[in-house]
C-alpha cells in the first residue's frame, strides 16, 4: 500500500551526483572528494572530465566507488586543470547493461569551443530528439538520454 502523503515513504530517492569546481588548480582532485561525499546518490560508476587551456578535454570514467577509483595520484595527474566537473551514476534511462561509455560527465569539441555535461535527470522526448539527431549526421557513443544534449550544444 503506498504511503498516505509522499513525505511519508522515508526511503532515499536521490538519483546520480554532479559535483564542479572552477578556478582551483587541480580541480578535478576537489571534484573527486565531492563526488565521495556525493556516492549515496549513485554508486555504479563515476566519471570526472577537467579542461586545462594546454591539454584540452581529459577524462576518467570508472565502475564501482569514487574511493576506488579516483585516489590514486597518477590517474589525478591525468586530470589537470582548474576547470572540473564529476558525476556519479545512478542509471534511470539508457541501455541497463554496464557500459562504460555510459558514464558520464560527456564532453565535445565544437567549433565554438568545447564543453563537458553532467545531467541528473530524463529527457522525455530522448528517443525523438536522438532519431532526428542521427538523420542530421550526429553520431552516438553511449546509449544515455544525456548525450543527446552535447549532440544538441554542436
Amino acid at each position: 500500500m503506498p504511503p498516505a502523503h509522499p513525505f511519508d515513504d522515508d526511503k532515499l530517492k536521490e538519483e546520480c551526483g554532479v559535483f564542479g569546481v572552477i578556478g582551483v588548480a587541480d580541480a578535478a582532485n576537489f571534484v573527486a572528494l565531492g563526488l565521495h561525499a556525493l556516492q549515496h546518490r549513485g554508486q555504479e560508476a563515476g566519471g570526472i572530465v577537467a579542461y586545462d587551456p594546454d591539454a584540452g578535454f581529459n577524462s576518467a570514467r570508472r565502475f564501482g566507488y569514487v574511493r576506488d577509483n579516483f585516489t590514486s595520484q597518477s590517474l589525478m595527474q591525468t586530470l589537470p586543470g582548474e576547470l572540473s566537473i564529476g558525476h556519479v551514476r545512478y542509471s534511470t534511462a539508457g541501455s541497463k547493461a554496464a557500459a562504460i561509455r555510459d558514464v558520464q560527465p560527456f564532453f565535445g569539441e565544437f567549433a565554438m569551443g568545447g564543453a563537458a555535461l553532467a545531467h541528473n535527470g530524463n529527457l522525455t522526448n530522448a528517443d525523438a530528439l536522438r532519431r532526428e539527431l542521427i538523420e542530421r549526421g550526429s553520431i552516438f557513443q553511449s546509449s544515455s538520454d544525456s548525450e543527446c544534449i552535447i549532440h544538441l550544444m554542436a
